[in-house]
């Protein structure tokens, strides 16, 4: 991108491969992450003309424009990194942007389970629930690997299988061999042009899929998701920003409560409980690492509430010289859904034994 268009102090920023997000507070306070701690840098911009002058070089070359009417902007660059730029009056301080970069060599699953993100049994046990087309939520908070993780677990898809893709923005990479993919769109300036994930979310199911893949869901489209789910698109994926398995049932709940304020509660979770077979949880802990830390299968309605049952679960036992130490393991429980798994998986790697493992330490 440096070669393309000038990029001032941000180049050797965007070089760094171990550089995740550049977040440029203003022009002479630039922070990054970088091995999941952030960090001050010493790159600078001359003055607030100089930053504005060169985010707007970026922004042209992408074909779009920031001004006082339009004043907040996100796009996407040509390296895959994700920018989103706001100026003054709506940046009080001046101008400020974050950018979200996408490594070139994406960590596959052995690097995570070399990570210690999760361990070789639970990596076998997440391939065959992806496998026996259980519908997957993987949730998690900004920067917690969640996309990381979903990404992976699109690998297990079949060969002959039509997987549709609709996303906000296009941070998803699914590798495989029939995939279609729909990024929503911001309207313009002048408020029309907009393409919501919710619009391609309908689309979509106008598109065979044999899986639904739904990058990270902010509203209404939680509802159509639901009802896919539960209409014959078994296998189907997509991620949400919530802190617990129970979280993320809360905030969908309130997405489908506000696009559909008519439709009792208790219809919106049984909805929900019929739809969506497991939650896989993403955390990053305080030491910056990323560690799945719950498997959490969703049951049924008793009352007016959805049971669950978590069936892995991150334990921490310390915290010394900056790190977390703590086990992944097995709670014990045998999921509702194992007899579904060997009926798709008649050579199921794992049986019963699986879920009395003592864990793995994962430090």
């Amino acid at each position: 991108m440096a070669n393309e268009t000038y990029v001032g102090p941000l180049e050797t920023l965007l070089q760094d491969n171990a550089v995740m997000e550049i977040m440029i507070n203003r022009f002479d306070e630039i922070y990054i992450e970088k091995h999941g701690q952030l960090e001050l840098t010493d790159s600078k911009f001359d003055n607030e003309g100089h930053l504005l002058q060169t985010l707007r070089g970026i922004l042209n070359a992408n074909g779009q424009e920031i001004n006082e009417i339009n004043p907040i902007v996100d796009t996407r660059l040509p390296d895959g990194t994700l920018m989103n730029v706001v100026i003054p009056p709506v940046a009080v301080d001046g101008t400020f942007a974050t950018m979200r970069k996408f490594g070139q060599n994406e960590l596959d699953m052995d690097d995570l389970i070399r990570f210690g993100s999760l361990t070789e049994e639970l990596a076998i046990f997440l391939k065959a629930c992806v496998k026996a087309r259980l519908n997957i939520v993987v949730s998690g908070g900004t920067g917690s690997g969640k996309t990381t993780v979903f990404n992976n677990l699109t690998q297990y898809f079949d060969d002959d299988e039509r997987i549709v893709v609709a996303e906000a923005r296009t941070e998803l990479r699914v590798r495989h061999p029939h995939v279609v993919r729909m990024s929503a769109r911001f309207p313009k300036a002048d408020g029309t042009g907009e393409v919501t994930v919710r619009d391609l979310v309908i689309n979509a199911l106008k598109m065979r899929p044999e899986r639904l893949v739904v990058g990270e869901v902010h509203g209404g489209e939680v509802l159509d998701i639901f009802q896919a789910m539960n209409t014959g698109h078994d296998g189907s994926m997509f991620t949400i920003h919530a802190n617990s398995p129970r979280d993320a049932l809360a905030r969908m709940e309130i997405m489908a409560s506000m696009a559909s304020p008519d439709v009792p509660l208790l219809g919106i979770r049984e909805q929900m409980a019929s739809a969506i077979d497991m939650i896989v949880q993403q955390t990053r802990l305080r030491d910056g690492s990323r560690k799945i830390v719950q498997v959490t299968e969703v049951m049924n309605i008793e009352g007016n509430m959805i049971t669950m049952q978590d069936i892995f679960e991150f334990e921490q036992t310390g915290f010394e010289d900056g790190k977390v130490h703590g086990q992944i393991s097995s709670t014990g429980i045998v999921p509702t859904f194992m007899p579904r798994m060997q009926e798709y998986i008649p050579d199921l790697p794992f049986d019963e034994n699986l879920f009395t493992s003592t864990g793995q330490n994962t430090e």
